[in-house]
């Protein structure tokens, strides 16, 4: 049996962009929401909160395993989790359409960051590996005009930091330093490292 038919990934993730991220694989996998709390306590970088958030995802699904799967079973479970940073503030998903306004106001025509971490834990062996990636993107000088034209499609209101890179946020940025994958939610090349040193070959 080859290395790709031996595990299974499953993402403890609900997100719709990091489910067509992992189909595009090409290796078996299936979706298992984890539905963990995800407050942090103050005081942890940016890098902590996303590699924190990321293992206890991952976590939340591992402990499930154990209980309903036979000892012994293979597969890797992936936890991720992003979040946008302006000048240390975080920006999460928005409350409502005013707040995704008060976001995309404060990020237009600036640089910001994004950090997106990933959890991968052994199903058979419980091993887990926690990185982090952190890209800049720098978003073009908006009217108020177009930002509410943006917030009326819909598309900010489920997104850390108001805007969906793979979307109509696309034409909101100007450019990106670093993995555009971390800015939609799952950085695939930090993906398949892990899952090379868990005995998954990607290619």
């Amino acid at each position: 049996m080859s290395m790709k038919e031996q595990k299974k990934l499953i993402l403890a993730s609900s997100s719709p962009r990091r489910q067509e991220l992992i189909q595009s694989l090409r290796l078996p996998f299936e979706i298992r929401v984890s539905d963990v709390n995800e407050d942090t306590e103050p005081g942890l970088s940016p890098q902590q909160v996303v590699e924190q958030l990321s293992s206890r995802k991952a976590g939340a699904v591992y402990e499930l395993y154990k209980v309903e799967q036979p000892e012994g079973s293979e597969g890797v479970i992936i936890g991720s989790d992003t979040i946008v940073v302006l000048d240390s503030l975080v920006l999460g998903k928005p409350k409502d359409k005013q707040d995704a306004f008060l976001t995309l106001k404060r990020l237009q025509g600036r640089a910001h960051k994004v950090y997106s971490g990933v959890s991968c834990i052994d199903l058979r062996t419980g091993q887990e590996l926690v990185s982090c990636q952190m890209v800049s993107v720098s978003m073009k000088a908006l009217t108020d005009d177009q930002i509410e034209r943006y917030i009326d499609t819909g598309e900010p209101m489920d997104k850390a930091g108001s805007y969906g890179i793979q979307g109509l946020g696309a034409t909101l940025v100007e450019r990106i330093e670093g993995d555009y994958f971390s800015v939609v939610g799952l950085p695939m090349s930090l993906l398949s490292d892990l899952l090379r040193r868990l005995g998954v070959a990607v290619i």
